[in-house]
């Protein structure tokens, strides 16, 4: 009888029969291995096995293989050696790893490993450019490569997720099963872009953008907040403008789920942290000389939440005082 699975926020929690019912799982179903299962990585493993599909799951650190293992019934590999040898040929092996030196470092170790044809898959949040250099390697050792721009973060799991991929069709061919089961249906949400780097350039302009519309929603929002004479409740608005108005959104219902719980936000520190992307993204814009204003903002808005332009803001206090005798704050 199929196992029954409880769906929770950000999460599925497994029957604990999972495990029996994973041995009479169909193990002629198309194999992956999931290299990295850190939030996404381990959820996209637990969605590839909740679709039937047979994943070995691999961790530097071995323990998480093994836990993800005992929750779900999915199988486990104590090595790279061992990950390669539980899967069939051609094998497919998704690298789910932090962008640079991680994921180079594993492709490193499992190139001598693997035989032609194999398949890696980068789904790292790589610069599309260091995507297309390690192809260059990979492909000359007959192997396949993929790169995969993936999106969803935490609701991945329930929801599915977003991927854009690039590579070669023969590439992209095999590893379409994986692409129809971790995407939100088998013809929604993924994209096969083009060749070698295209999947992670299109996943550094939709961060690029995701940067400006989170942008805008915030000031907006501050600027509500800070018209204090008509006690605007945020969250009334947020959730009002999800029916109906141009600005709906994904992100709108994230932010109205926020203001429904804390309007104030007085715990939380006005840093935001920026990933890498929003920087590429202006970057090839400069190079292309394509106009993009709102992303290079967004991204220096980032910049100038973590203390960056602190030293001009100080020198602008400093100016009008010098000028105009206007007076300078004492920081306590």
């Amino acid at each position: 009888m199929k196992a029954q699975y409880v769906y929770t926020q950000h999460s599925i929690i497994f029957p604990t029969d999972a495990y029996a019912y994973a041995k009479e799982h169909d193990m002629s179903k198309p194999s992956i291995g999931m290299v990295g299962l850190g939030r996404m990585g381990a959820n996209m493993a637990r969605r590839l096995h909740l679709k039937g599909m047979n994943v070995i799951a691999y961790n530097r650190h071995a323990q998480k293989a093994q836990d993800l293992a005992q929750e779900t019934g999915m199988r486990a590999a104590s090595s790279l050696e061992d990950l390669v040898k539980q899967l069939p040929a051609p094998r497919v092996i998704w690298l789910m790893l932090p962008a640079g030196e991680a994921t180079q470092e594993h492709i490193d170790q499992l190139l001598p490993l693997l035989g032609k044809g194999d398949i890696l898959v980068n789904g790292a949040n790589a610069l599309y450019e260091d995507s297309m250099a390690q192809a260059a390697k990979v492909e000359a050792a007959g192997l396949h490569y993929v790169d995969a721009g993936v999106s969803g973060g935490v609701w991945g799991l329930q929801e599915g997720y977003a991927l854009m991929v690039g590579g070669s069709q023969e590439a992209v061919t095999q590893v379409t099963p994986f692409l129809k089961a971790l995407a939100p249906g088998e013809n929604q949400g993924w994209l096969h872009c083009g060749p070698v780097g295209s999947g992670h350039f299109v996943k550094m302009v939709h961060n690029g953008i995701e940067y400006g519309m989170m942008q805008a929603l915030a000031e907006g929002f501050a600027i509500l907040q800070a018209k204090t004479e008509f006690n605007l409740d945020l969250a009334n608005v947020a959730e009002m403008w999800r029916y109906g108005s141009v600005v709906r959104s994904w992100l709108l219902d994230l932010t109205a789920d926020t203001l429904h719980k804390d309007q104030v936000l007085a715990d939380i520190a006005p840093v935001v942290a920026d990933s890498g992307e929003g920087l590429w993204t202006a970057q090839a814009a400069l190079a292309m000389k394509i106009p993009a204003p709102v992303i290079t903002l967004a991204l220096q808005m980032r910049w100038a939440s973590q203390g960056k332009d602190d030293y001009a803001a100080k020198l602008l206090a400093m100016m009008r005082n010098q000028f105009g005798g206007h007076a300078v704050q004492k920081e306590d």
